[in-house]
């Protein structure tokens, strides 16, 4: 039986190629996940039209969570920080409660993870880098700063021609740029840019915790199913299971 100790389930992106191979690489033996496509239209990973994108996603939201409550997940992910920044702190709130109320089963967004994650790591200043436009960038800023979080730095991968185009080279040389010594830990927004195979790293070079929102939400998605596991390779939050600590 698949998933005989957990079983995840994560809503996508239509046209995002990164999600599934970075959740598969995390996930612990006997864990396995599940995906379903949400709707948008348009361009894909274009920086143009982000936003009605996310709203589009919003609008059809529970047709795609349908399909997969499925597979009877012992959780659900919306595995797309951006969607959390055109809804706004309440506006996410309510649509976690909500879907939580339908489906009976645990739900959180990437981005609610995040804040966990840096509760967690004991973080009040950030920084942050995404692979967004300038305006998208700025709402997931002032998200962050709703939640009580100081944005001591941030800043944007140049020259975005499609966010699934970019490189985990590319999110490493992000997260050093943004880093400052105010920061205390440092947040790689962006699901469809490959980041988890330079946590570690950029955890080694700058001497401080590094999260992504793909590691954060696996670790979010493991602990609320359930699943005390450590996972190692993908810096100190995963690494150490539901203790982890700035020191």
């Amino acid at each position: 039986m698949m998933g005989w100790r957990a079983r995840l389930g994560f809503l996508i992106p239509p046209g995002n190629p990164t999600v599934e191979p970075e959740v598969i690489a995390m996930a612990p033996p006997a864990v396995s996940v599940h995906f379903s496509r949400m709707v948008a239209h348009g361009a894909t990973g274009s920086l143009d039209g982000q936003d009605e994108r996310n709203r589009t996603q919003i609008e059809h939201l529970d047709q795609s969570a349908d399909l997969l409550a499925m597979v009877k997940p012992n959780v659900i992910m919306l595995a797309h920080t951006a969607t959390s920044y055109t809804l706004g702190r309440h506006a996410e709130a309510e649509l976690v409660q909500r879907l939580q109320d339908r489906y009976r089963t645990p739900f959180a967004t990437a981005f609610g993870s995040v804040v966990a994650a840096l509760k967690a790591l004991g973080a009040t200043r950030v920084a942050l880098g995404t692979p967004y436009s300038e305006q998208t960038t700025l709402q997931g800023k002032a998200l962050l700063e709703q939640h009580g979080f100081e944005v001591a730095s941030y800043g944007r991968v140049p020259n975005v021609t499609n966010i699934y185009d970019e490189t985990a080279e590319r999110a490493y040389r992000l997260g050093r740029t943004i880093d400052t010594p105010a920061v205390q830990a440092v947040f790689l927004s962006g699901l469809g840019m490959p980041t988890i195979s330079t946590l570690e790293t950029l955890e080694q070079d700058l001497g401080k915790p590094v999260i992504s929102a793909a590691s954060a939400m696996m670790w979010q998605a493991l602990r609320l199913a359930g699943v005390r596991q450590r996972v190692s390779g993908y810096g100190r939050l995963l690494a150490a299971g539901s203790e982890p600590t700035t020191r």
